[in-house]
């Protein structure tokens, strides 16, 4: 994948940049793997903003993207490469033996025409799902499942890739693309190689109105705020915080609170913190 640069015609020309749209060879999804997505703009059902900084953003259908890899055993052909608007990764359009099709994530050297696999006997190639149980030490590994059968949950963004490290009785130890060690059931799927679209990283988005199409609304300090609205508002010119330490809008801290919560703590499952 290549990224397109602009000739500076104007400030936000001068430097944007955007894929080149390489890798993908079909830009018609396919109509039976679409839903439609409701946007709500961040408001609960009484209307009440409960996520800020959501709304607006151009329209999309969401593209139903199988995680579970649960058709174990039929060979499938990558019939096209797409681009997927939900997500940073590109997706790929299987078609299996039997001519039900599917989505899944594109990882890196998975081109059109190749045949795909899931289940325990598939090779170690990239876009075939085995359990972790079959997967050699030191493969590259993502859409990572935290729970047998739940679909993947870990390892899913544009160029995200994990290493498998280790394996003792039940659990495989991961190493997570922050740096961080953790514990995996050998029972959970996971796929070979790493994610596509490496290039997204680097990709600038040059302008404001282009966070705008994306859903994204503007984010204010609360210092320029009044009091009726942020506990940093108010004052004449600018004002100091005027306590403890800086805090959200609704007064919790905002800098080194603890907000796991602990009757859903996962720290017996993570070896090693990346900080």
């Amino acid at each position: 994948m290549g990224i397109k640069r602009y000739k500076p015609t104007s400030s936000a020309r001068r430097f944007m940049t955007v894929s080149s749209f390489e890798e993908i060879t079909c830009t018609t999804p396919e109509r039976s793997l679409l839903e439609d997505q409701k946007h709500k703009a961040g408001r609960n059902a009484q209307g009440k903003i409960t996520v800020r900084h959501h709304g607006g953003g151009n329209k999309r259908k969401y593209r139903i993207i199988d995680f579970k890899r649960d058709r174990d055993g039929i060979p499938a052909v990558v019939k096209t490469i797409e681009y997927d608007p939900n997500r940073t990764a590109n997706i790929a359009l299987l078609v299996y033996a039997d001519g039900q099709k599917r989505y899944i994530l594109a990882p890196v050297g998975l081109n059109v025409g190749d045949t795909v696999l899931s289940g325990a006997n598939a090779d170690i190639k990239p876009g075939n799902a085995l359990p972790i149980e079959a997967i050699p030490v030191g493969t590259m590994i993502h859409n990572i499942e935290l729970q047998p059968g739940k679909g993947g949950q870990l390892v899913r963004a544009a160029g995200m890739a994990a290493q498998l490290m280790a394996k003792e009785g039940k659990y495989a130890q991961v190493k997570m693309p922050s740096g961080e060690m953790r514990l995996i059931l050998v029972k959970c799927k996971a796929t070979i190689g790493q994610v596509g679209n490496l290039d997204h990283e680097i990709i600038r988005i040059g302008k404001a109105g282009k966070v705008r199409h994306m859903g994204i609304r503007p984010t204010v300090r609360g210092s320029v705020m009044n009091p009726c609205d942020h506990p940093h508002g108010g004052g004449e010119g600018r004002a100091p915080i005027g306590r403890s330490g800086p805090v959200t809008p609704w007064g919790k801290p905002a800098l080194g609170y603890k907000t796991r919560k602990k009757k859903n703590r996962t720290d017996k499952f993570i070896l090693k913190r990346v900080n």
